[in-house]
Parts: structure tokens; sequence; C-alpha cells
């Protein structure tokens, strides 16, 4: 259990629930110990983490002369006498847990509010207005009476009789500009209903006339692809004329080929050269000066200390917010590294910025890296076997390219030789079904069914615009199983993670469809905003799931990746998240820009300064 919750680098977590049992460990990085707790999930023990720092302590201190002489492997077979202190070190720790009382609420008697005198409470009328017609006069006046429109009538009603009643001279001056904004509006308003023009006699004619563009065809019916086609008919669909070269992009690609994504260092190393240039005239001109220079910084045999990383971990932590790491995010890594690296010897020669950067790198690659690998293509050829096909299902906010990278990984599919029915089951999103049967007929023009045997390689199903997304997915399902489909890609609709009832529907298909696999489509574009999508969607699949076990989303389609340079931290925060792999990444617009994850690529992009 033990081996598997240490190489998590989940933000300096120090706790791994397996089962009925919780652990809870502590790193030596200096002596290489690991101290471990193990108590029932069901017991809320307070007092586990100081019971753990103080055996951390007591344990090393009692023991480091030996540590140091024979080293931590020397002593595995070695006995240690610690019963006696751990029981005692227990008891302190349970004690010091029921001396803390809970905390009381204060009474009215200590608060602040029993301070407070009566007379301080008083508001007296009129006062900050005195002070305003002082230094406004006619301005504030005239500014005043422009706000005097919403006062209710029932109140100047009240006014008028109070000022007929009483004297003139006994008005305050809050009350004399009140019936002056009055009489002004009354006099305005009456004013504005003798000066009202007729309505003219001429109307404009009812009903909108279609607006006619001037390089535009005016046959309508050329233009309407709103008649459904019949479903697994590619026939009804007819050929479209286009360009392959724009929709295919690199002629020397390998057909069928998922290249990794690339990322090239060659500013970094030139931005190197520059730096290390200049640095060479400054020794000699310095002489001694220059050498004690150069050795600033340096750590030569000493252990790391929290003072000695802060002021690195500081920048680190700026730096990938920089790059779009969310901010939660990045200052969990950094605390990771810390707590890593705290108390490590390091050797002659090496700067504590370098060591922080290596070890933050590596925690880096290992996230992007995460222990189940999606491969697409096995796993159809494994359901081929079975004789049924292979299910996907896309899900993801509005407007981060669903429909387009469906369509680009349906491209790579049919150039590996399986054959793709899409499912088009957005049925809210106007033009949604359209923009598939567009791909389903550019697909078919790029890949035609004489090139295949006469086997047309993928085709739409749809039912038209407002029918149950999760019923079309089920019918496209079933078509494909009877007409021997290898994959089928489920399209659903655009969903903010707040809205409630779009969320219970799409967990509603994933339910009753059960796909093999559900990728999450998010952009790359995106910060903080990504931790929330991923949260917010695993959280209502599981919420809204009637299985016992939910299906919640099983990788990650980063999308758009090729609008943001090396501001690249998305591809952190997602899969930090959820700990599930990138599966593929958008790069572009053609059908071949679709690359597969390169961890390093992305990490050196991201530590780019």
């Amino acid at each position: 259990i033990l081996t598997a919750a240490l190489p998590q680098e989940r933000g300096g977590n120090n706790s791994f629930t397996h089962e009925a049992l919780t652990l809870k460990y502590k790193l030596d990085n200096q002596f290489e110990l690991v101290f471990v707790v193990g108590f029932q999930k069901i017991l809320t023990l307070t007092y586990v983490d100081k019971l753990i720092d103080d055996v951390h302590k007591e344990f090393r201190d009692k023991y480091r002369n030996e540590f140091q002489q024979k080293g931590a492997l020397g002593l595995l077979n070695g006995t240690f006498d610690f019963k006696d202190d751990f029981m005692r070190l227990l008891r302190d720790a349970e004690e010091s847990s029921k001396v803390r009382a809970p905390t009381v609420m204060k009474t009215f008697e200590q608060s602040l509010k029993s301070q407070k005198t009566v007379k301080c409470m008083i508001e007296t009328r009129g006062e900050k207005p005195k002070e305003k017609v002082k230094n406004k006069k006619n301005k504030g006046s005239k500014k005043d009476g422009t706000e005097a429109v919403a006062v209710p009538s029932k109140a100047s009603a009240a006014d008028k009789q109070l000022s007929a009643a009483g004297d003139k001279e006994e008005l305050t001056k809050d009350e004399i500009l009140q019936k002056n904004r009055e009489e002004f509006f009354r006099r305005h308003m009456k004013a504005g209903e003798k000066s009202r023009s007729p309505k003219p006699d001429t109307q404009k004619e009812k009903g909108k006339k279609p607006r006619v563009w001037d390089l535009g065809n005016s046959n309508a019916k050329v233009l309407d692809y709103s008649n459904s086609a019949t479903n697994g008919s590619a026939e009804a669909c007819p050929v479209e004329e286009f360009d392959p070269d724009m929709a295919l992009g690199d002629k020397n690609r390998e057909p069928g080929r998922l290249y990794d994504l690339e990322y090239e260092s060659d500013d970094e190393a030139e931005e190197e050269k520059v730096v290390q240039n200049p640095s060479k005239p400054s020794v000699k001109k310095g002489g001694l000066g220059g050498m004690f220079g150069m050795l600033k910084g340096l750590v030569g045999s000493k252990s790391l200390t929290r003072d000695d990383m802060d002021p690195v971990l500081e920048k680190m932590k700026d730096h990938l917010i920089a790059k779009n790491v969310a901010a939660e995010i990045a200052v969990q890594l950094c605390e990771s590294v810390a707590k890593k690296l705290e108390g490590k010897v390091m050797g002659t020669f090496t700067t504590v910025t370098s060591t922080v950067k290596q070890a933050l790198q590596e925690a880096l690659v290992q996230i992007l890296q995460p222990q189940r690998r999606v491969d697409v293509l096995r796993d159809v050829m494994d359901a081929q076997r079975h004789r049924r096909p292979y299910v996907v299902t896309f899900c993801g906010v509005n407007g981060v390219g669903k429909s387009t990278n469906l369509a680009k990984i349906s491209f790579w599919l049919i150039e590996n030789g399986f054959s793709v029915l899409i499912a088009a089951c957005d049925t809210f999103r106007a033009g949604a079904v359209e923009q598939l049967r567009t791909h389903t007929r550019r697909l078919n023009a790029l890949h035609p069914p004489e090139s295949h045997g006469g086997r047309t390689m993928v085709q739409l199903y749809e039912k038209g615009y407002g029918k149950d997304a999760a019923g079309i997915a089920m019918e496209a399902i079933s078509y494909a199983r009877n007409q021997g489909f290898d994959v089928v890609l489920v399209d659903t609709a655009g969903r903010m993670q707040d809205n409630a009832p779009l969320m219970t529907a799409l967990a509603k298909l994933i339910a009753v469809n059960a796909p093999d696999l559900v990728l999450f489509v998010g952009e790359a574009l995106v910060g903080n905003e990504a931790v929330d999508q991923l949260v917010k969607f695993n959280k209502a699949l599981a919420d809204h799931s009637m299985a016992q076990t939910p299906r919640l989303i099983d990788g990650i389609v980063l999308t758009k990746f090729d609008t943001i340079d090396d501001k690249v931290g998305a591809a952190i925060s997602m899969t930090y998240i959820t700990s599930k792999p990138i599966v593929f990444v958008g790069t572009g617009q053609t059908y071949c820009d679709l690359r597969s994850l390169n961890a390093k690529a992305v990490v050196a992009a991201l530590m780019k300064a």
C-alpha cells in the first residue's frame, strides 16, 4: 500500500486511504527514513499529526549517531529499543488532544456591541444633507432634482399637508428643497404632456423580408441542408467538392500515425550562450571578486532547509502561474517539492535553484505520465474480437471544440482501417447536426468506399433536434452492432459545469449506454477554470449516476494547443486534478492536426523563462 502512496506527487499530501484504513506518513530525506501511522478510516484522530512529528524527532535524535556511522541501509537488520518511548509519546499526544476545551461562544456582555451606548446609535436627521447644501448650493439642488422622479406620490402628498399646516419659517432646509423639487417636476411634466406630438400615420409594413446578398445565391434550396438523411445511408449525403490538401495539411505525413507533440527549445540554448559570453571578461576584470561572484549561491555538502528553498520556490510558483497553471495547483506543487527536498544533502558546486528546478521538472513529468495509459487502437481491436463496437463519448463545456476534434479522431481511426459511426447526440445547439453531416461528407470524400473495397468508412446517425440524447446514443450503438461498425463516437451538447439539469442528463447518457471511453474535451486557454470544470464534471457524474461504482472521466482531449505558445499550464492542471491521461492534443484546423502528448516537451515549454 505504501509503495503506491509514496510516488504520488500530489502537493505534499501525506495521507493515503486504502479500503477501511488510512495511512499518514512523513519522510526524512536526510537519513532516508519513512515514518508511517495507520488507523481505521472511520476514526477521527486529531493527534495523529502531532504523534508522527514527535516520533520522527525523538527517533532521529536518539539514533542520529548510528545513522551517521552505518547509514540507514546498514541498520535494516538491527533492533531498536523504542517501544517505551513510543508509548510515552502516544500517551502525551492523546492527553494533549483531551486538554483542548471546545470553543465557547461569546456572551453579549463580552462582545463589542454591549460597549456601545444608545446615544451613539441615534442618527440626527438632516445632518449630512445640510453639509451638502452648504458646499454645493444651486448645483447640488439641480443634481438632486434629477433624482426626485422616484419619490412616491404618497410621500409627496404627506409633505404637502405638513407644509400647508406649518409655518414656512419652521421648515428645515431639507423640506424646503423637497418642496421646490416637487413643484419643478410638476411643471415639467405638464409642459411635456402638452408638447407631445401625435403619432405619425405612416406605419412600417409588418413582417420581415429576407436579405439578398450581392454575391450570394438567391436560390435558398441550394443552401438548405436541413433535410435529414436516412440513418446509416451515406448515399443520401452528396460528396462535397473541396481541396483535399487544405483539409489534410501536411503532405509528408505517414497515414494513420499519431505524432508526438514537439517543442523546440533552441531559443533557450541561444539565451544561455548570450548570458555565458559576457561573464568571461567579468572574471578577468574582477579578479578574485569575480571568482567569488561566480560561486555565489553554490552549496557544498550541506542539508537543504526550508529557508534556503523559500525564495526559489516563490519564484517558481509565480512562473507556473504565469504559464497558466492554476494558482492552487502551483502552490501545492511547490509545497510537494519543498517536502521532498527538505533535509537532503547537496553535493559540491550545486546551486539551490538548479536543484529545486530539477526536482520540479521530475514532478511535472510524473504528473503528465499517469499510471493508466489509454491505448485506443489496442482497445478497438479487443472490442473487434468480441464482435461489438468500441464506444467513445465526448463531453465538455460550450465552444471547446468537441465536434471538430471528434472529426479529427474519426479521420485518424479511418486511416488505421476502422469504420466509424458518428452519433449526433447534440440535439440542442442549432447547426450541430449539420456540422457533423459536413464532416461526414468531407471524410467520405477523402476516403471513398472505392478505396476500401466498397465499404463506407464513416456514417452519421442522427434523429434531429429536441430528442433524448441518451436514447439516440442507445439506438446508434445498436445500429453499429447490427451493421458491423468498429467504433461509435458520441457527440454531446456543450454544458456549463454549474448547470445541474444538463449535468444530470449527461450522467444519464453515460450510465445508460456504458461507453468504453469517456473523454473530457477542454481547451488549453483556460487556467483556474480547468480545475473547476473537471472537478464539477466528475462530481456531477458521480452524484447523478445510478450505479454503485459511478463512471467518471477516463481521459482528456486538450484542444487549441496551437494558440498558447509556451503557456501550457492547462495540461498540468487537468492531469493533476484528475490523475487521468491526456489522450489527444488538437493543434490546428486540419484533420491531421492531432497529436499525442509528449510530457518532456510540455515540461520544457513550461520551464522556459
